[in-house]
């Protein structure tokens, strides 16, 4: 890899980990499920950069590294699914 990439890389994962940071906080203010599980799948977008840029290979080789960020995706997915089913219960204010 050339510096240039490492240096990006360096910078999407620090990205994704104060993402996470900033969910957990929201969190710790609002007690909402949904900063939770969004701080939570950002931190593991963030391990799998580490992952994927830890090996000497490229990612295309290595299929064990999308899980993670997989996972991520559903996390997300299913976290606003999630909110948005809580607010149309009946019976809310």
């Amino acid at each position: 890899m050339q510096m240039t990439e490492i240096f990006m890389s360096g910078m999407a994962t620090m990205g994704f980990f104060v993402a996470g940071l900033f969910f957990f906080r929201f969190w710790s203010r609002t007690g909402e499920r949904l900063f939770v599980i969004f701080g939570i799948a950002f931190w593991l977008l963030a391990v799998n950069q580490i992952f994927s840029n830890a090996s000497n290979h490229p990612s295309e080789e290595l299929a064990y590294v999308y899980v993670l960020r997989i996972i991520a995706y559903l996390m997300l997915i299913a976290g606003i699914v999630a909110k948005n089913l809580e607010e149309r219960k009946p019976g809310r204010a």
